[in-house]
């Protein structure tokens, strides 16, 4: 349910909302059954999803609001059978446009009169690594506060829907055997370090929220500090299922770290800036690591380096590359990327090598 950039380019414009049907099959990834989906749109008031065929279906009121109401039928339906199942359900929200009409009024409401200050690493001048979507003009940054007010609006409209579909789990008498996650792919920056929306390895763009919750399992309260990146997720969830995990899997089993106990984590999360591949855009790639204390960066176009501590400096405003520890953080990156074949080309070497169409068919684990 919701939105998921799949088989984007079709018509050509991998950006063209006339491209949000996804056809059954090979595309969807393996999802087989009940569909309510889109590739691509940023419609937050009557918008539209597709089932199994290219006619809109539209959602009445909110889109969030709408796509919980989805979620909450199915798990209805799901309650009554004895099979497990599998719901995904992608909220786009928060998300820009940053505008009131985005937002339902009554959230907004809450946050009308607050003035957000800017964060402390906000910077006046654009980040010179920053692409397209990372760079602000004056206007834009004069609409800073008024782009954080929307953003909480959304957030607060999120976690009501979020407790409305825990609610559902608990009165279904679903809790005991439902393993539920909430995460995202990305935060925003809205000016720190001077950019705005995602695609960078500092910490408003890249430390999202990971919460599980199984009730008799998992332990309440219980935070791990575990450097979990996208591709554990799979292993992790299947480990926790007690279902096979495939050999060719990257990522790593972190379950016992979700149920407190001693596991063998990976000293870091490794990170992967492919450059600006919505438009094909060399001279944006960078390659990080985020240990549970540091995080190391190198930027590919001149190979410059930045080391932060983020315990003692959490706005990440001291770069320490100059201090003799980083050579340990230059050397873990290296044996990272050589594990994973990772030759840190161009933006445009993945899309003459890797893709077709915008489809990716290889990788440098996979070929």
């Amino acid at each position: 349910i919701g939105k998921w950039h799949l088989w984007a380019n079709q018509l050509g414009r991998h950006n063209d909302p006339r491209n949000s049907y996804i056809p059954p099959g090979e595309h969807r990834l393996g999802f087989d059954g009940e569909w309510s989906a889109y590739n691509f749109h940023h419609l937050y008031f009557d918008a539209y999803y597709h089932k199994d065929s290219p006619e809109k279906i539209v959602l009445p009121g909110y889109e969030p609001d709408g796509q919980t109401d989805l979620a909450i039928d199915y798990l209805q339906r799901a309650s009554t059978r004895d099979d497990p199942f599998a719901l995904f359900l992608s909220i786009g929200t928060p998300h820009d446009p940053w505008t009131q009409d985005n937002v339902p009024a009554d959230d907004y409401e809450m946050f009308r009169d607050i003035d957000f200050p800017l964060p402390p690493n906000y910077r006046d001048e654009n980040d010179p690594y920053g692409d397209t979507w990372a760079i602000m003009s004056p206007e834009q940054r004069t609409q800073l506060p008024e782009w954080m007010r929307v953003y909480y609006a959304m957030t607060t409209n999120l976690d009501r829907n979020i407790g409305r579909l825990c609610r559902a789990i608990d009165d279904l008498g679903l809790r005991e055997n439902t393993i539920f996650v909430f995460t995202s792919d990305h935060g925003e920056m809205f000016g720190a370090q001077g950019r705005r929306a995602k695609n960078i390895f500092y910490e408003e763009a890249v430390r999202v929220p990971f919460l599980v919750r199984w009730h008799g399992q998992i332990p309440t309260g219980h935070i791990s500090d575990a450097c979990l990146n996208t591709p554990d997720i799979m292993p992790t969830l299947l480990s926790m299922m007690d279902l096979p995990i495939p050999e060719d899997v990257e990522g790593t089993d972190l379950s016992q770290a979700a149920f407190d106990q001693p596991t063998d984590e990976p000293d870091a999360a490794f990170m992967q800036g492919m450059g600006c591949t919505a438009k094909w855009e060399d001279g944006y790639e960078w390659r990080a690591l985020r240990t549970k204390q540091h995080t190391y960066a190198v930027h590919r176009p001149d190979r410059s380096e930045k080391l932060f501590d983020n315990i003692a400096d959490p706005f990440q405003t001291c770069n320490l590359i100059d201090e003799p520890e980083s050579s340990e953080f230059r050397t873990m990156l290296q044996q990272r990327m050589d594990t994973l074949n990772d030759t840190f080309e161009a933006c445009t070497w993945y899309r003459d090598n890797w893709t077709e169409d915008r489809i990716i068919l290889r990788t440098a684990t996979l070929t």
